[in-house]
């Protein structure tokens, strides 16, 4: 892409119709404010219907968001039915409805290639702009957010809010994809390399892991054969070895996240448990949970308030404040468990049928329509991954940002109506 095309896509991408879809991700750094991307979309969402009562029933986009989105809020409405915490899982419930005028709204608002291209550079931008103030802040001790956490980069979202690091590698496809795109693949490694330092940085190992996901994912994108894509990763490995060497040197940080890790190299259950700081306990916890409630759960957010009756005798979440006086862990911290304990086998159920028809129609719609969506593809790719550690994907900030990725993709897949001419816009 020019530059005279990059400033275009930009301009468009601040823009209305795509301004609301873009405001998540730029204010996703700060807390509630995020939800005003969500709100506009709303708004947004009525005004569409509205004039075109019909409209979600001739956009396969919006129609595969809501299907999804059926699954994931029908897992949720069903655990409530039972809740251990009753008002706490009707009020995600009622939480996570914003999500489907969120859907409808960016696959109207990004029906056309041109307005993908022009949404993911504006959110390359976004992320840069995390990049940026990561590294001022690693080299200077402050940047926009102020002051760094004494443990972990914090970087924009500031020093009581680590999320750099899920956000960062979440988000890093669409940089990533912009920096290609523009440049080439050796601009591409080096937007990785400038990337993984406030990654490993931020010390969260499970944004690791998923970072790494994205590295592989356009590895294969860019490799082209099997044997171009071996030699890839050898290099890569290399590389990241000698990336980790350094950050050992200069990073106190990163050597005390390493150093929490190696217990797990000795192949005990203890010294597992102490490398994924106590998972394990929280893991052997969520599969008592799993079979007391196996149908619908104990109710979505419930988790925590079901953990201290069946967490083992010592559990250190019940001795520590880990998640809030002593009362146990927030969530599951994986993926399936969460679903597991939170919805049951119907929610289980309800989110295998949802992967399987998303990946069902991700081959149906062609090549051209992949690669359009190739970055929130990876992006959902890295945060889903089942052999990893997780944030609740139920939860208002986790839960909007993976909502938000869904909805993207969703409408790049099907973002097939031809771009406009340059003299009507588009």
């Amino acid at each position: 892409m020019s530059g005279t095309g990059l400033k275009a896509a930009l301009r468009a991408g601040l823009a209305s119709p795509l301004l609301p879809v873009w405001l998540v991700p730029a204010l996703l750094p700060f807390g509630r404010s995020a939800e005003l991307g969500v709100f506009l979309s709303l708004v947004g969402a009525i005004l569409l219907l509205v004039r075109e009562p019909q409209a979600i029933r001739h956009h396969p986009g919006a129609k595969l968001f809501l299907w999804l989105f059926a699954a994931y809020a029908g897992a949720a409405l069903v655990s409530a039915v039972d809740a251990v915490a009753p008002g706490k899982t009707w009020g995600t419930v009622a939480g996570i409805l914003r999500f489907a005028p969120l859907g409808i709204y960016t696959c109207f608002a990004v029906r056309r290639p041109a307005k993908v291209r022009a949404l993911y550079m504006a959110t390359a931008v976004v992320v840069a702009i995390w990049v940026l103030d990561a590294w001022v802040q690693a080299l200077t001790g402050i940047g926009l957010a102020g002051h760094s956490n004494g443990e972990r980069l914090s970087g924009i979202f500031g020093c009581d809010n680590l999320k750099l690091g899920p956000a960062l590698s979440a988000c890093a496809p669409f940089l990533l994809w912009a920096v290609r795109e523009r440049w080439n693949r050796w601009a591409l490694v080096g937007a990785y390399l400038v990337t993984l330092g406030p990654v490993l940085l931020a010390g969260s190992r499970a944004s690791w892991l998923c970072y790494g996901i994205v590295g592989v994912a356009f590895l294969w994108r860019e490799a082209g054969s099997v044997k171009r894509f071996l030699a890839a990763c050898a290099a890569g490995g290399v590389v990241l070895a000698l990336v980790g060497l350094l950050a050992w040197q200069v990073s106190p940080r990163f050597r005390e996240r390493i150093a929490h890790t190696v217990p797990a190299l000795s192949g005990t259950s203890q010294g597992v448990d102490a490398a994924l700081t106590g998972r394990l306990d929280i893991w052997h916890t969520s599969l008592r949970l799993y079979a007391a409630h196996p149908i619908n759960g104990v109710g979505v957010r419930g988790f925590r308030v079901a953990y201290p009756a069946y967490a083992a005798p010592g559990d250190h979440f019940l001795t520590l404040e880990k998640c809030g006086d002593g009362e146990g862990a927030c969530h599951a911290h994986q993926v399936l468990l969460e679903v597991a304990t939170e919805t049951g086998t119907l929610g289980l159920l309800a989110w295998l049928a949802a992967t399987v028809f998303a990946v069902r129609m991700w081959w149906r719609a062609g090549p051209v329509a992949r690669k359009r969506a190739f970055p929130p593809t990876v992006a959902l790719l890295a945060i889903l991954f089942p052999l990893n550690t997780h944030m609740a994907f139920y939860s208002a900030w986790w839960g909007l940002l993976a909502a938000w990725l869904l909805a993207v993709w969703c409408a790049a897949l099907f973002a097939d109506l031809p771009d406009a001419s340059p003299r009507h816009g588009t």
